[in-house]
């Protein structure tokens, strides 16, 4: 009995002492988190702070431009070196890396803010705050000369909705090449800015360890630039087959439409409905189906409307007042001394309730979708202010989920039985499903190559191997070709810079494939809400009306950056990023396609 006593009093000693040890670390513990989150607090509060003074100078500088007026470009600078100041303090960065050193420590929703930190300190050193502060007063200025730019046909000015309308509908030729070429003049004067842009990117974030600024912005997906590069080319493998199907049905069809002969192996780039060949969705008209007949007899306001009243409809709260008052959503007026940005964009200005669109919104399909589209970022933003989410991490689970989430409800709203619902088409009306099919397909298919090939590969080119200037518009055009089999109208030597036409390139760098990701994951997400909550054809859906989509959207949308991108994916959708639903959605066209093409000839090689 003594011996077991004496063993039973030793244990209850190193228990004793074991459960002091855990108390004092998990005291220690509770320390530092306390003092993290103090840290956080204070930081998510001047963040805010200065994002509202940045967004509202930006807002203005986007709204309201006036050739020669260097009044918003000054207040934007001024505002974005004093965020970039606070985001790139040395006294932050410090301070982040230290409490990172302890993160088995802190609790996972610390980690990822002191993580964005890091990241948005990346972007704005103080180590090298005179790079920082070249960088922002370039990228005003870019920003001024693009949307400053003056189109002009025929020596008249014109807006690029006028353009794009040209590239639409118009089929003489020579009225076609002038549109096309008037959309590219602004290159012109927008290359020595890219080359000096792309240098300063580059500096900016090799001062926090990045190899280039486009590995800056890849990582903010926790991946290389290798493993992004070879998703990207894995989606693009995947769906090439089709695309080769679309490329070679639409060289041949355009080339009857415009009468011809001769059907070239690539399809020149005046002869397609959008600037740069993301789009070939108007080469088919669907019988039945006529939306733009519709529309013409709403105005501008429905257009935008309609969009907040599907969102309602499936369980959204109406609009914040503000948005209506301070959203600037149609065209400058004819008589205006000033332009504005028509790029339609999404604007969460206080990362709260003040949520603004800017938009050049006009009665047709195309801004219907839009519409819906960019009201989906709005009701992202309005998802995710919420008290669970600090304001660090009040952006979408990747930048990806934010185009997917608007895609969504785009392509949504475009269904034939969503319509249908809407009196915007005759209910029960006959159309072309195969047609329909084939009309989505020269849209989201087709944008696969651009956006994963021609525009993420030149990116990638510019910062990453550091492209020449003296070869930035042989090397866009060399991608054109291999990707989406396109070709310019003449030879653009390098007194032009196509690639600068495409406003990302200048103005939301190194990371356009985003809407790549998106479209992948935006069937993805359709499929599941087609099949287990609507149990309807997701060729064939309505969502309007419907609260549980509203709901399983809103659970997808109400965390933020918060959750982890892919275990999001996976406990919603219950798979994990993949194209598989893409393409089941498009396998019903490629029989048709192939019967189409029979005797044609192929000009993009098959890919294994």
């Amino acid at each position: 009995m003594k011996k077991v006593f004496l063993l039973l009093t030793a244990s209850a000693l190193i228990y004793s002492c074991g459960s002091d040890s855990t108390k004092t670390d998990e005291t220690a513990n509770k320390a530092l988190q306390d003092s993290v989150q103090t840290f956080l607090n204070d930081y998510n509060k001047k963040y805010q702070e200065l994002s509202v003074i940045t967004n509202e100078t930006d807002w203005s500088a986007n709204t309201h431009i006036v050739e020669g007026d260097t009044t918003n470009a000054a207040a934007l600078n001024k505002a974005q070196e004093e965020y970039a100041k606070f985001t790139g303090s040395a006294i932050n960065i410090e301070t982040a890396t230290k409490y990172l050193a302890q993160k088995d420590k802190l609790t996972p929703i610390q980690v990822k803010q002191l993580k964005s930190i890091m990241y948005k300190a990346a972007n704005n050193p103080e180590t090298i705050q005179d790079v920082v502060k070249e960088r922002i007063k370039a990228e005003t200025k870019q920003n001024a000369d693009m949307f400053g730019y003056d189109f002009k046909i025929d020596g008249k000015s014109v807006s690029t909705n006028d353009i794009d309308e040209v590239l639409s509908h118009e089929t003489n030729m020579a009225t076609r090449l002038k549109a096309w070429e008037a959309s590219k003049d602004v290159g012109k004067g927008l290359k020595t800015g890219l080359v000096n842009l792309r240098d300063l990117r580059n500096k900016t974030v090799q001062g926090l360890g990045y190899k280039d600024y486009f590995e800056y912005q890849v990582s903010d997906y926790g991946m290389t630039t290798q493993e992004m590069i070879e998703m990207l080319q894995k989606f693009n493998r995947e769906l090439h087959p089709l695309f080769r199907e679309l490329h070679t049905y639409a060289r041949y069809e355009y080339a009857k439409k415009y009468g011809v002969k001769e059907v070239p192996d690539l399809l020149p780039a005046q002869w397609l409905p959008n600037r740069w060949g993301q789009d070939w969705g108007s080469l088919v008209n669907v019988k039945g189906i006529n939306l733009d007949s519709a529309l013409k007899t709403k105005d501008a306001e429905w257009i935008v409307k309609q969009g907040e009243r599907f969102y309602v409809s499936i369980g959204f709260p109406e609009l914040p007042k503000s948005f209506w008052e301070k959203s600037d959503l149609y065209p400058a007026p004819k008589d205006a001394t000033y332009k504005k940005n028509n790029h339609a964009s999404a604007w969460h200005m206080n990362y709260d309730q003040d949520v603004r669109c800017l938009m050049s919104a006009v009665p047709n399909s195309e801004w219907y979708e839009t519409s819906h589209h960019e009201l989906g970022h709005i009701y992202y933003y309005l998802s995710y202010s919420n008290p669970e989410v600090p304001n660090l991490l009040r952006e979408g689970a990747n930048r990806a989920y934010h185009e997917a989430l608007g895609s969504l409800m785009g392509m949504a709203a475009m269904q034939k039985p969503f319509m249908e619902n809407l009196n915007l088409i005759p209910k029960n009306s006959k159309s072309d499903e195969m047609q329909t099919l084939l009309k989505e397909a020269l849209n989201y298919v087709v944008f696969i190559p651009f956006s994963t090939g021609t525009m993420s590969m030149f990116e990638h080119d510019i910062y990453a191997t550091n492209l020449p200037a003296d070869q930035f518009n042989k090397r866009w055009w060399e991608l054109a070709a291999k990707y989406q089999g396109i070709a310019p109208p003449t030879n653009r030597g390098e007194e032009f810079c196509d690639a600068a036409t495409k406003t990302h390139i200048n103005n939301d760098a190194a990371q356009y494939y985003d809407y790549a990701l998106s479209y992948v994951l935006l069937f993805q997400v359709h499929d599941h809400i087609s099949k287990n909550i609507l149990k309807q054809d997701p060729h064939a859906t309505n969502y309007f009306g419907n609260k549980e989509v509203g709901k399983f959207i809103g659970e997808m949308m109400k965390p933020g950056a918060s959750a982890d991108w892919r275990q999001l994916l996976k406990d919603k959708t219950g798979s994990e990023l993949s194209a598989k639903a893409m393409l089941d959605y498009f396998a019903p066209l490629m029989d048709y396609l192939k019967e189409q093409n029979k005797g044609r000839k192929y000009t993009l090689p098959e890919l294994n």
